[in-house]
Formats: C-alpha cells, sequence, structure tokens
C-alpha cells in the first residue's frame, strides 16, 4: 500500500502524565504525524501509554491524567488548522465525532442496554444535526447499519439481542454517523473470535476505501496491523520506540522491542515459515 502524503493530523511532543502518588508519565514527548486516508497501526504491550496517547489526541483525558506538554493540530479538509488542545469545552463538543470519532477499548459493551440501536444512533444525530427530519435520520440510521453489515431491521433490536460483532459493528456504524475524516480504533476485535474479527477487519478496509477517512488502530496485535496498516509505530513505556511502513516494521525492524514483538507470535509453516497471519515472508526466509 501506498500512503497518502497530505496530514490530516499532526501531534508533536506529547506528554501525559497520571498525577498520583507518586506521578506516573505514561506518554513522554511523542510526535506522530496521520495522513490523509491512511491506516497508521499503533502497537505494543499493554500498559505501554496506546490507549492514553489516544485519548489525548481526542481530548478525553480524565482525572488524575493530564496533559502536561504538546500540542495536537487537525488539518481540516477545508484547509483550516484547528489546534485541539486549545479548544473551548463547547468547540470540544462540536469538534468530536464530527471530524475525529472512536471506537473505544470494549466497545462492543459501551452500548446503553436499555435503550434500542435506533435510539442510539439518533442521539448522535440530534446532538450534531438537530435541524435533520425524523425521516431523514431514520433513513441515515438504516444507511449506516447497511454500510457495516447488519440488517436495517435491527434498528429496532436491544443490545442484548444482538451478537458481539453485531455490537461491534453498531458501535462502529455510530462513529461513522457524521462522516468524520479520523476514526480512532481502540482494540476494536477485542473478545470476538478470529472469524468475527476478520469479518469486522474487512470491513473497516472497505469502508475506509469508500469513506476515505483516516484510521489509527491501536491493538498488541502486530501481525495484524502489518496486514492493514500503511504505517505502523510502535510504542514501548510511553514512547514511539519505531516508526516506518508496515513493509519495512516486517521485513527489517530496528528496534530490539520490535523484533521481540513479531517473534512472540507463531507462524503458521513450522519453524521456518513462508507466513505471519496472510504476510508473505521474503526470499531469503523461504
Amino acid at each position: 500500500m501506498t500512503a497518502p502524503t497530505q496530514p490530516v493530523l499532526t501531534a508533536r511532543n506529547i506528554s501525559i502524565t497520571y498525577e498520583v502518588t507518586p506521578p506516573v508519565q505514561a506518554v513522554r514527548d511523542v510526535s506522530l504525524t496521520l495522513n490523509r486516508g491512511e491506516i497508521l497501526g499503533l502497537a505494543g504491550e499493554s500498559g505501554c501509554g496506546k490507549t492514553t496517547l489516544a485519548y489525548g489526541l481526542n481530548r478525553l483525558l480524565k482525572a488524575p491524567a493530564l496533559m502536561t506538554a504538546g500540542e495536537v493540530i487537525f488539518h481540516d479538509r477545508s484547509g483550516e488548522d484547528i489546534n485541539v488542545v486549545s479548544l473551548s469545552r463547547d468547540a470540544l463538543r462540536t469538534f468530536r465525532w464530527d471530524k475525529i470519532s472512536m471506537v473505544f477499548q470494549g466497545a462492543m459493551n459501551s452500548l446503553n442496554p436499555v435503550t434500542t440501536v435506533k435510539s442510539q444512533l439518533f442521539d448522535v444525530l440530534d446532538t450534531h444535526r438537530p435541524g435533520m427530519s425524523r425521516s431523514a435520520k431514520t433513513e441515515r440510521a438504516q444507511e449506516l447499519l447497511r454500510m457495516v453489515g447488519v440488517d436495517p431491521d435491527r434498528l429496532t433490536s436491544y443490545p442484548h439481542e444482538l451478537s458481539g460483532g453485531m455490537r461491534q459493528r453498531v458501535m462502529i456504524a455510530m462513529a461513522l454517523a457524521l462522516d468524520p475524516q479520523i476514526m480512532i480504533m481502540d482494540e476494536p476485535t477485542t473478545a470476538l473470535d478470529v472469524v468475527v474479527q476478520r469479518g469486522i477487519i474487512r470491513e473497516i478496509m472497505k469502508l475506509r476505501e469508500r469513506l476515505g477517512f483516516a484510521v489509527i488502530f491501536i491493538t498488541h496485535d502486530l501481525p495484524m496491523l502489518i496486514e492493514i496498516s500503511d504505517r505502523i509505530a510502535v510504542m514501548l513505556q510511553g514512547q514511539i520506540v519505531e516508526e516506518g511502513t508496515a513493509e519495512t516494521i516486517y521485513r527489517a525492524p530496528r528496534h530490539e522491542y520490535t523484533k521481540k514483538l513479531l517473534a512472540s507470535f507463531p507462524r503458521l509453516r513450522g519453524e521456518h515459515g513462508q507466513f505471519v497471519r496472510g504476510v508473505p515472508a521474503s526470499k531469503e526466509q523461504r
């Protein structure tokens, strides 16, 4: 894959501290650029700061977490540059979901259990598109479910009536409701079986191609990121220790931690296997 070169998000020197006793510096001087329409994979072990960084990029941090340094610039398709860190509370409410949306870790359990799928999709549209008629909102909700591979008849269902994979697809539909330019996906296939995971990943890839949004895809599953990402950033102890194209990360990892992450996943064809989760090995490895 060839990554686009027009940036949609630029983060510079981000540091985030949990103000506990003693303080914990969860993210340390992290800089990254997300290009328009690309998939940027963010890999690393649990506790390395991936989710904290994602929350910081979207101004979702809550006490005791505090961004102590850095800036986040959103490059709107209109040509305007928006300093996310300096947005007021009202401006931030307008910005989120409209410009950047997020599928949270454990998202399939994030739906309100006592309201229907339709009501929850309507909540997003009521808040951000108050001028839409009820019929237009219904049409949009049906379209969103079709986009993620869910029968529109499920609009009247409650979350407990859906499978885990369907709930996850509904959460992705909610994240797409306002046609955002960036979607941050935090472990979107966690707790799903392998077959359902692959279906979700295929849907994300098709939607990205169709709608053109950029993705920050967070997971500890480096082989998966190698399959789907344009570029990958590897995090360790709050820092990005290596960044490059998916091909470079797979063929020629530089950092010892990246090499260990790759080595931690079993190959499919014996000791000198030709494939890692669908990624062909180099001629030297065959």
